[in-house]
């Protein structure tokens, strides 16, 4: 149930909400994948780039602040997490909808080979893998997938 979720563009005083959703999500979904940088260099560049350059959304919930983050980056879906305990709850569902209604055209975002719970939500969403790598050209050397939707 998501009704007192609201999805709103993400301002400055929502950065260091949003690297902490960033870094829960990340050590919960993926532990097998190192993380390059530390933690106070993730929200550094949350601070500094993401939210000030990127077109950066959030999931707020009433009594809960900020449990999810989206970054788009034109035609690429750059970032979708949501906070551990709010998973399955339908706001991946409404971020990836808002995110094809932003990038009519199409999308693409990348994921990790090893996030197989990933790769079926965006399948399920009509997104298909379009390449795989062996990791080479990401920070964390991990093979990942890359998706696209075409509407």
């Amino acid at each position: 149930m998501t009704e007192s979720v609201v999805l709103r563009h993400a301002v400055a005083a929502d950065a260091r909400a949003v690297a902490d959703v960033y870094l829960r999500s990340f050590d919960a979904a993926l532990p097998t994948v190192v993380r390059p940088h530390t933690d106070d260099e993730v929200r550094d560049y949350i601070r500094d780039v993401v939210v000030p350059l990127r077109e950066t959304w959030v999931a707020e919930a009433a009594g809960a602040g900020v449990v999810g983050l989206m970054v788009l980056d034109g035609e690429s879906l750059s970032q979708l997490y949501l906070d551990p305990q709010w998973r399955g709850r339908g706001i991946g569902d409404r971020f990836v909808a808002l995110a094809k209604e932003r990038g009519p055209r199409g999308l693409s975002l990348w994921t990790f080979q090893v996030n197989k719970p990933a790769q079926r939500f965006y399948e399920r969403h009509g997104f298909v893998a379009a390449e795989y790598t062996d990791g080479s050209g990401n920070e964390e050397r991990e093979p990942d997938v890359r998706y696209v939707w075409r509407p």
